[in-house]
């Protein structure tokens, strides 16, 4: 893994793309929250603040975090340009060497995933114990290399969800794993390009 400096690189691809003015949110996140209740939500690694706002759109109030101090900026200023400053706190952490505070009725790491060196099972661990009794745990990765991803190594291997279920370590008296799945959808590149992806879906739920 490169051992570079992860705030220098994030906010390094972040400046380099204009801003967002409305990112749209994860198709995986948008098909589970349907039938959820809002609550508190933490949004890990939130980019381009997509999640976010449609999160807060529909009730939700949202931490939202991310290594890079241009994203969280980016995301601070469209929360309130959309009148969703109330509803969005946006928060620089390095994750997981400072956490947010709180306790979460959902959890949302959305391709929670970087070229660079991260402890990301610690990261999730804590993640699931800030849940409330009955919250859950959404973590989806990427399970397939689209044709624009940063990353073009033929030899990458993607965990099954059952496997980062497994390294986390969790007591299966006080979390479940409700969702471990595979499933495909076309996507689009940010060039306009589109593929057939597969995400890696896991919904982790602590005991109510």
């Amino acid at each position: 893994m490169k051992t570079a400096d992860p705030v220098a690189f994030w906010d390094g691809v972040y400046a380099a793309r204009p801003a967002a003015t409305d990112p749209r949110p994860n198709v995986r996140l948008t098909e589970t929250v349907t039938d959820l209740s809002p609550g508190d939500v933490l949004d890990l690694g939130c980019g381009e603040g997509g999640d976010a706002l449609s999160l807060a759109r529909q009730g939700w109030h949202v931490t939202a975090v991310d290594v890079s101090a241009v994203a969280v900026g980016r995301l601070t200023a469209l929360a309130l340009a959309h009148g969703l400053g109330d509803r969005i706190a946006a928060e620089r952490h390095d994750l997981p060497g400072s956490f947010p505070r709180g306790a979460f009725d959902l959890v949302s790491a959305h391709y929670f995933q970087t070229p660079l060196e991260l402890d990301r099972t610690t990261v999730l661990r804590k993640a699931a114990h800030a849940l409330r009794p009955g919250g859950a745990l959404l973590v989806v990765d990427h399970g397939s290399t689209a044709p624009w991803s940063w990353n073009q190594d033929p030899h990458v291997r993607y965990p099954a969800p059952q496997e980062v279920a497994a390294d986390l370590g969790l007591d299966p008296a006080e979390w479940t794993v409700e969702r471990a799945d595979a499933p495909r959808r076309t996507a689009t590149g940010p060039d306009g390009r589109t593929a057939e992806v597969i995400d890696h879906v896991l919904i982790i739920r602590r005991a109510a």
